[in-house]
C-alpha cells in the first residue's frame, strides 16, 4: 500500500512547495492554486484543452516506460512521435481516396509503424552493436526533425500558406471533435490512449512477451540461461515503445492540426520521461501521472493574465518538484529501515 501512497504524497508534498516558492515573487500561493484549478478544469473547454495535453504525454510516458521494462532507457520518443506524425499526414495527403471508415485506422497503423520503426532501429543498435540508447535514441531525434522539415518545405509544402506545414490531409483522414467541449479539440482519440495505457498493461502482466521484457529488465543473464533471446527482447522492446510514441500522431495531426506542422510538439517526448517516473512505470497510472502533467501544462497559460509576477514556467518548476520529490524514494526507505531497526 505504501508503495502506491509514496509517490501521491510525494506530488501533493511538491505541489505545495511549488506554490510556496510563489510567496518569494510577492504571489498569493492559494490565488495561485486556484489560477491553476480554474485553467485546467474551470469550464469544459478548459477541461477539453487539460485533456488534448494530456493524451500524447500518456502515449510518450507509455513509450518510455515500455523500454524501461527492458532495462532501457529511450529518450528518443521526440523523434519517434515526428515521425509517427509526419507519417500520419503524408498518408492522410497522398492517399485521399481511403474510405472514412478505414482512414482513421490506416493513418494510425502507419503512424505506429513510422515511430516503431525509428524506435526500432535504436534496439537494433542496442542489440547488434552494443552503442547505447540513450546516445541513439537522442541523435536519432535530430534526425527525425531533419527529415521531417525536408518533407514538409520540400515534398508536401502546403503552397497556400507561408508557415512551414504540409498539404491537408483529405477530409476522409479527420477525426471530429466534440461539441461538448465547446472548441477544444477533444476527439476520440483520447479514448485511444486510454484503451493503449490499459492494453499495455495486459500485454506486460498477461502476456509471454511482456513477461520475456520484465525478467530482460530484471536479470539478463538469467534471462539468457533460461532460454529468451535479449537482442530480440531489445530490439522488439523499442519497436513498441517507438510505434507507442508515433500513436501521437493520431491525435495530433487527424484530430487537432490536420496537417504537420513543424516543431508542434512542446516536447511531449521529454515530459514523458517524468510521466513514467511519477507513475513508476506502471501502465495504468501513466493515465493519472499524464492528466496531471495535462493540466499542469493548461493550468499555467492562464498565470501570466491573471497574476503580476508569475509566468507559465512555473509548470517546468512543478515538474521538476514533483520529478525530485518522486525521485527521493531512497529517503523513504531509509527512515522505514530506522524505524524498523528500533
Amino acid at each position: 500500500m505504501m508503495k502506491i501512497l509514496r509517490p501521491i504524497i510525494a506530488t501533493i508534498i511538491a505541489l505545495i512547495l511549488g506554490l510556496l516558492v510563489t510567496c518569494i515573487a510577492g504571489e498569493n500561493p492559494i490565488n495561485v492554486f486556484v489560477i491553476f484549478a480554474k485553467s485546467g478544469f474551470g469550464t469544459p473547454y478548459d477541461f477539453g484543452m487539460t485533456l488534448t495535453y494530456s493524451m500524447p504525454l500518456i502515449l510518450t510516458g507509455l513509450s518510455v516506460a515500455m523500454a524501461f521494462k527492458a532495462k532501457m532507457f529511450n529518450i528518443g520518443a521526440e523523434g519517434q512521435l515526428t515521425m509517427g506524425a509526419l507519417a500520419a499526414a503524408s498518408v492522410g495527403a497522398l492517399f485521399p481516396n481511403v474510405p472514412t471508415i478505414f482512414a482513421a485506422i490506416f493513418a494510425g497503423l502507419c503512424a505506429a509503424f513510422a515511430g516503431g520503426l525509428w524506435g526500432g532501429i535504436a534496439g537494433y543498435l542496442k542489440a547488434k552493436r552494443g552503442a547505447h540508447e540513450v546516445i541513439i535514441t537522442i541523435m536519432l531525434n535530430f534526425i527525425a526533425a531533419g527529415i521531417a522539415s525536408y518533407v514538409t518545405v520540400y515534398l508536401l509544402k502546403d503552397p497556400n500558406t507561408q508557415n512551414p506545414q504540409t498539404v491537408p490531409i483529405s477530409k476522409n483522414y479527420v477525426i471530429e471533435a466534440y461539441h461538448f467541449f465547446q472548441g477544444a479539440p477533444v476527439t476520440s482519440a483520447i479514448f485511444l490512449s486510454v484503451i493503449v495505457a490499459i492494453l499495455s498493461w495486459v500485454f506486460l502482466y498477461r502476456t509471454p512477451l511482456g513477461y520475456e521484457i520484465r525478467s530482460v529488465g530484471e536479470n539478463e543473464s538469467a534471462s539468457s540461461t533460461a532460454g529468451i533471446s535479449i537482442s530480440r527482447t531489445q530490439i522488439l522492446t523499442m519497436f513498441i515503445a517507438g510505434a507507442l510514441a508515433g500513436l501521437v500522431g493520431v491525435g495530433e495531426i487527424l484530430g487537432r492540426s490536420e496537417c504537420f506542422k513543424l516543431d508542434f510538439s512542446p516536447g511531449y517526448g521529454f515530459t514523458g520521461i517524468a510521466v513514467a517516473f511519477l507513475a513508476r512505470g506502471n501502465p495504468l497510472a501513466i493515465i493519472f501521472s499524464g492528466l496531471l502533467f495535462g493540466a499542469l501544462q493548461k493550468g499555467a497559460s492562464d498565470l501570466e493574465i491573471f497574476t503580476h509576477n508569475v509566468t507559465s514556467d512555473l509548470a517546468l518548476v512543478l515538474q521538476a518538484l514533483i520529478i525530485l520529490a518522486v525521485s527521493a524514494d531512497g529517503l523513504w526507505e531509509k527512515i522505514l529501515s530506522k524505524k524498523k531497526a528500533k
